[in-house]
């Protein structure tokens, strides 16, 4: 890998590439070039060898990349080859969608514990996980090796949810709650905000079709 500092845009493309690879895998498509994988990707092919060359060489030129290979590298420069226990703090209808979602993953990073500290969720079921109360999130974390802590709660309490993850020794926070939160600069935090990505959305919406339809 070279020793640049990889930009967020970079490391956000690569699950992208692994989600199309692990797919012509399933079809049993041995092989496949920058410039397939741009027209399926929208996006530019230099990009991808670009994006795919800080890590190292995986293509051979008139052949492109190996699939089950390529696979195996970005699996492991996501650390995806590793087991990665995630907590998950919010146990509202989003929590629950997140951890049924959980069950169907073939993959080494799952939710592995959830917690909640409204007292008549504590001790239910969802799937195979009993929500936990808050007062077990720190033993759980060391117990269970959790790095990555995903928080679903209203946003009131969403930065003091924050500070006793990082507090437990989590390393990294994926929010939907919509408010910014204060982490130290060693603590990843990555934003979920459903309602700006829906808003941001209609900005796109053709002007005037409102208008046409209003005088049918």
């Amino acid at each position: 890998m070279k020793s640049d500092k990889i930009s967020e845009a970079v490391v956000r493309r690569l699950p992208v590439y692994l989600r199309f690879l692990n797919d012509l895998n399933r079809r049993e498509i041995a092989t496949v070039s920058s410039q397939e994988l741009g027209q399926r990707l929208d996006l530019n092919p230099a990009q991808i060898r670009k994006d795919l060359a800080y890590f190292g060489d995986f293509g051979r030129k008139g052949i492109g990349y190996d699939v089950p290979y390529l696979i195996e590298k970005i699996r492991h420069i996501l650390k995806l080859d590793q087991p990665i226990n995630v907590a998950l703090v919010g146990a509202g209808n989003l929590g629950h969608a997140l951890s049924n979602y959980n069950a169907y993953l073939k993959d080494t990073m799952k939710i592995t514990a959830v917690f909640d500290s409204y007292q008549p969720k504590v001790g239910t079921k969802i799937n195979t996980l009993t929500v936990q109360p808050m007062d077990e999130l720190a033993n759980t974390v060391r117990e269970q090796g959790i790095r990555i802590g995903i928080i679903t709660v209203p946003d009131q309490e969403a930065q003091n949810v924050a500070d006793i993850l990082i507090e437990s020794g989590i390393e990294a926070i994926l929010n939907f709650a919509p408010v910014i939160l204060k982490t130290p600069s060693e603590v990843r935090v990555h934003a979920a905000d459903f309602t700006t990505d829906l808003q941001s959305l209609a900005y796109y919406l053709h002007e005037g079709k409102e208008e046409e339809v209003d005088g049918q």
